[in-house]
C-alpha cells in the first residue's frame, strides 16, 4: 500500500521477543497464541497515522477461539498462577477463633481503575552513530526501556539512550507498560535508519494497556468482647490478566497493607496471582495497598453491623502503636496512628458529625447522609530492597549556574519542584542559578523506576549528597581566601558566622575554577536499615510509615440512588514539609482518584474478555462536579524522619487512601434509609448499585410518599 514503509512482526526481531521484567512471560509481538484482546501482533509503519490506520484495516486475522477466563477465582481454581501464592503469617489464627467473643466470614470484590493520564502511551525514537539509538518515551521508568530496548535489538545497552523530559500523567500506568510501545518504536528505527513516532489513541490505549488489579477476596475476622481485633485471616485473588507485569510485585504489597493502621496479633494473609485473559494488569497509585485495605475495613464494617456498633468505635480500638509488630516482622516507630485520629476528633468534632447526621437522617427520608472515617497507614519503600537507591549528577559552571540530573520522572507530581529546592536550599542560592535537567540513561545509569512514593526521598538524598561533596569544596577555598572558618552561603552571598563577607557566590566559584577544585559530583545513596526476606515472609522492609485520618460524610439521594460528598476533612501526617502547596495538590488528587475509584470508575469486561467500558462515555472519572464541597486538609505537627528528604515525608500514594472512607459512608447512608438491606462488599459503588441496595428489601414508606414529602417529583 502506498505510504505504508513496513510491518514487523515477532519474526523480524533481531534480539529476544521478550519485554516481560519480573517473569519473562510477555512477547512484544504475538506468535503462536493471542493471551487477550489487544495484544499486540504487529506494527504497521507508514508515513501517517492515517494511513497506517487504513492498512490495519485491510488485514484479515484467521485464528480459532479458545477459552477465555476472565475471572480470578475459576483461573486459580484451573491451576493458572502468574506465580506460587504467598502468605504473610504472625500469631495463629487457627487457635484463636475459639477465644473470639464475635467471628465473622465474608467476601468483598474491588474492580480495577483505569489510569486515564492525559497524555496517552507514546514514544519516538531515531538511529545514531555506530549503531546506537536514541529513544524519547513517556514512561516512568527509563532503564527498563534501555535495558528491553537492549534485549530485542540484541544490542548492549551503553548504545540505547533514553530521554525522559516529562509526563503528562503516569499513576503508575507508564512503570513497566510504556516499555513495550518504547521498544516498538526503537525497532523500526533500528531497522529502517529512520526517526519514527507513536502515539496512543486513547480508546486503543484502554483497550490494550493493563489496569489497576481487580480483586475478589475473603475475609475472617474475630473479635473480643471489648472489640479488640484478636485474629484476622484473607485470602486475596488478584486478578493479574494474561502476564506478569509488576503483579507479583503488587501481590506483595497488598499482602504488607493487609491490616492497615490496626494492630492484629494474628494474622494470616495470603495473595494468589492469578492468570486471566484479560490485558496483564499493572502498576497504579498504591501498588495494591488499597486493596489489602480496603478488605480489612470491609471486615471490620462487617463486624460492626452484626454487633451493632459503629464502625469507627472498632477502628479506634485497634490502632497502632509505637512498638508494635506488623506481620511481615517490622517494628514500628514513630507511630501516628492514634495521635492523626485524635487530632481529627478534636478539629473537626467527629462525635458532633455523627450527632448532626442522626438528626438529619431522623428528619429527612428522601434524602440520607452518611459518615465514614479512614485512618491510614502505608509503608515506603520499594518493597524490593534492591530498588531502593539513586544517583544524581550535578555540574556548577563557572559563571555560577548549575545543572542537576537525577532519575527522578516528572510527571506532574512536583517531584522537579523539591529537587529545585534541595539543590537551591544546599548551595544558598536563588532558583534562576539551577537547571534540573531531563532524565537520562547515559547521564544517571541504572535507575529505580519513578514509583512507591519514593521518588524525592531517594533522588533528593542522592542530589543532596552531591551538593554538600562541591559545597565543602566551595567552602574551603572560601576559607583559604578570607582568612576566615564558618563558611555558609544564603541568597548567593558568602558569610562567615552571621557577618556577610565581601564575597558572592559567582565570585566563590570562579576563585575555585581558577585553582582547579572539582565543580561536579556524581553521588550514590542507598536507603539504609531496610531489609527483607522472602524465604521467611520477614525483615524491615520499609524506611518509615506515612500516617492521617480522614472523616467523609456523603449525602445520598434515595429515589434516584445518586450522591454527592459534602465533606472530606482530614488529617495528614507529611513530617516537616518540603512544599505545602505540591503536598497538598497531592493530597486533593490522591483522595479524589480514591474516591473515583471506589464510587463511580466502574471497568466491564464481557465474558469473552471484550472491553465494554472502552471510552469516556462509558467509562466515568471524577470531574469538577463530583468532587467533595468541602476539602480540609490540616497538616500533623510531626518530627518528620530522617530518611525522609528534609523530614518531608513522601506524599504521592498515601493520600488515595482516604478515597476507601467514601465507599463505607455510601454504605452507611444506604442501611440508614434500608436497615435491613442484606448489602455485599462490592466496590466502585455505582449510583446503579446503591439504587439496587436501596430497594434490595423492602422498606416501610413506599416511593408515593416520597412523592407526597418532595412535591412536584413524578
Amino acid at each position: 500500500m502506498d505510504g505504508i514503509e513496513a510491518i514487523f512482526l515477532h519474526s523480524d526481531i533481531p534480539g529476544a521477543n521478550q519485554i516481560g521484567g519480573i517473569v519473562p512471560d510477555e512477547p512484544l509481538f504475538a506468535e503462536d497464541e493471542l493471551h487477550f484482546r489487544g495484544q499486540p501482533i504487529g506494527l504497521i509503519v507508514g508515513k501517517s497515522e492515517l494511513l497506517c490506520r487504513l492498512a490495519r484495516e485491510k488485514i484479515e486475522l484467521q485464528y480459532d477461539e479458545l477459552p477465555v477466563i476472565t475471572d480470578p477465582r475459576e483461573a486459580a481454581q484451573k491451576g493458572h498462577l502468574i506465580v506460587p501464592p504467598r502468605t504473610f503469617e504472625m500469631g495463629n489464627p487457627d487457635q484463636i477463633w475459639s477465644e473470639c467473643a464475635y467471628v465473622f466470614e465474608g467476601k468483598a470484590d474491588v474492580n480495577g481503575q483505569e489510569h486515564l493520564y492525559i497524555e496517552s502511551q507514546g514514544a519516538y525514537a531515531w538511529p545514531k552513530e555506530d549503531g546506537c539509538i536514541f529513544v524519547a518515551s513517556s514512561t516512568q521508568g527509563p532503564t527498563a526501556v534501555q535495558k528491553t530496548v537492549a534485549l530485542v535489538l540484541d544490542i548492549p545497552m551503553h548504545k540505547v539512550e533514553v530521554n525522559v523530559q516529562r509526563l503528562g500523567g503516569g499513576f503508575g500506568g507508564k512503570e513497566d507498560q510504556a516499555t513495550a510501545w518504547a521498544v516498538m518504536v526503537a525497532l523500526a528505527a533500528f531497522s529502517l535508519g529512520r526517526p519514527v513516532k507513536f502515539s496512543m489513541h486513547r480508546m486503543d490505549d484502554m483497550l490494550m494497556t493493563g489496569k489497576r488489579h481487580p480483586y475478589s477476596s475473603d475475609y475472617k475476622i474475630g473479635l473480643s468482647k471489648d472489640l479488640k481485633i484478636l485474629a484476622y485471616e484473607a485470602t486475596h485473588y488478584q486478578n493479574a490478566g494474561a502476564a506478569a507485569d509488576l503483579s507479583p510485585a503488587v501481590l506483595e504489597r497488598t499482602l504488607f497493607h493487609s491490616t492497615n493502621a490496626y494492630f492484629v496479633p494474628n494474622v494470616r494473609a495470603t495473595a494468589l496471582s492469578c492468570k486471566t485473559n484479560l490485558p496483564p494488569n499493572t502498576a497504579f497509585r498504591g501498588f495494591g495497598g488499597p486493596q489489602g485495605k480496603f478488605i480489612i475495613e470491609c471486615a471490620i464494617a462487617h463486624a460492626a453491623e452484626k454487633i451493632d456498633v459503629s464502625p469507627d468505635t472498632i477502628q479506634r480500638k485497634n490502632l497502632l502503636s509505637e512498638g508494635d509488630i506488623m506481620s511481615y516482622g517490622q517494628k514500628m516507630e514513630g507511630v501516628l496512628a492514634t495521635p492523626t485520629w485524635e487530632e481529627c476528633e478534636k478539629l473537626y468534632g467527629i462525635e458532633e458529625m455523627k450527632t448532626e447526621i442522626a438528626d438529619f437522617n431522623q428528619s429527612s427520608f428522601r434524602f440520607k447522609k452518611g459518615l465514614a472515617v479512614q485512618p491510614i497507614c502505608f509503608g515506603i519503600s520499594f518493597t524490593n530492597t534492591m530498588m531502593n537507591h539513586a544517583r544524581a549528577l550535578v555540574h556548577v559552571y563557572h559563571d555560577g549556574s548549575v545543572v542537576v540530573s537525577t532519575g527522578a520522572v516528572e510527571m506532574g507530581q512536583g517531584v522537579n519542584t523539591k529537587l529545585l529546592q534541595v539543590a537551591c536550599e544546599t548551595f544558598g542560592i536563588s532558583p534562576d542559578r539551577v537547571k534540573i535537567e531531563s532524565t537520562n540513561t547515559l547521564r544517571i545509569a541504572n535507575t529505580s523506576p519513578t514509583a512507591a512514593s519514593a521518588g524525592a526521598d531517594l533522588n533528593g538524598k542522592a542530589l543532596q549528597m552531591a551538593c554538600n561533596c562541591v559545597l565543602d569544596r566551595l567552602k574551603k577555598v572560601a576559607e583559604d581566601a578570607l582568612g576566615t572558618d564558618n563558611i555558609s552561603i544564603r541568597d548567593n552571598k558568602i558569610f562567615s558566622g552571621d557577618k556577610e563577607t565581601p564575597m558572592s557566590w559567582n565570585e566563590l566559584v570562579q576563585l575555585a575554577f581558577s585553582k582547579r577544585v572539582s565543580l561536579s559530583e556524581h553521588a550514590h545513596y542507598a536507603t539504609p536499615i531496610i531489609h527483607y526476606d522472602k524465604s521467611k515472609e520477614k525483615g524491615h522492609p520499609f524506611a518509615y510509615h506515612v500516617y492521617g485520618t480522614a472523616v467523609i460524610c456523603v449525602t445520598v439521594d434515595c429515589l434516584k440512588g445518586t450522591y454527592h460528598f459534602d465533606s472530606v476533612k482530614l488529617v495528614h501526617d507529611g513530617g516537616k514539609s518540603m512544599n505545602l502547596p505540591v503536598d497538598n495538590g497531592q493530597i486533593e488528587g490522591g483522595l479524589v482518584q480514591g474516591i473515583g475509584w471506589m464510587t463511580m470508575e466502574e471497568l466491564l469486561y464481557d465474558k469473552k474478555g471484550r472491553l465494554m467500558s472502552n471510552a469516556l462515555s462509558t467509562y466515568k472519572v471524577p470531574d469538577i462536579y463530583s468532587v467533595p464541597k468541602e476539602i480540609l486538609i490540616a497538616h500533623f505537627d510531626s518530627d518528620g524522619h530522617e530518611l525522609a528528604i528534609k523530614k518531608s515525608k513522601a506524599v504521592g500514594e498515601p493520600p488515595l487512601m482516604y478515597g476507601l472512607g467514601a465507599y463505607f459512608a455510601i454504605r452507611n447512608a444506604v442501611k440508614a434509609f434500608n436497615p435491613a438491606a442484606n448489602l455485599e462488599f462490592n466496590a466502585p459503588y455505582t449510583p446503579e448499585k446503591v439504587l439496587m441496595d436501596l430497594c434490595k428489601k423492602q422498606v416501610s414508606t413506599t416511593f408515593q410518599d416520597i412523592q407526597v414529602e418532595d412535591a412536584g417529583i413524578s
